[in-house]
């Protein structure tokens, strides 16, 4: 029953970002006019090339964001984006970088199907727990949403 659950709030947040990204003239780059949140959090990770880590947008997250992310979006302390990855390639890319800075991994919440995954880490200096969750679109690229919640 629990599936369901978090099944139907990735579908939530999916459809939420989808109708935002339509609201604000989908696709066609108007991602580059957000403007870059504050408070000095992670940037992204920096690829032996250069590049910023697929963030070719200026907006900054306040999580590191896997090579080739799009989309990015920062709305309320929630990051939203689109990588062309696979559900466990995005799984181990912040199984790696979460534990690698220290941050556990709370086990027991993580959740996988063939169509979504939601992990949860422990160690943020807010206190707060970072929620994981991704979504397979269906064509190759996962929806993935990161935020901090109350413990």
């Amino acid at each position: 029953m629990k599936k369901y659950g978090v099944l139907s709030a990735m579908i939530a947040l999916v459809l939420a970002s989808l109708a935002c990204q339509s609201l604000m003239g989908g696709g066609d780059g108007g991602a580059s006019e957000l403007p870059p949140v504050n408070g000095g959090g992670v940037e992204s990770p920096t690829a032996e090339n250069g590049d910023n880590g697929g963030n070719a947008t200026g907006v900054e997250s306040d999580f590191p964001l896997p090579d080739g992310a799009t989309n990015i979006q920062e709305l309320g302390g929630s990051t939203n984006f689109q990588v062309k990855l696979s559900l466990d390639e995005a799984m181990k890319f912040y199984m790696e970088v979460f534990t690698s800075k220290g941050y556990t991994e709370r086990a027991i919440l993580t959740v996988t199907s063939e169509t979504t995954f939601s992990m949860v880490f422990d160690g943020h200096e807010s206190g707060k727990a970072i929620v994981v969750q991704g979504l397979d679109m269906g064509d190759g690229t996962v929806n993935v949403n990161i935020r901090l919640e109350d413990v």
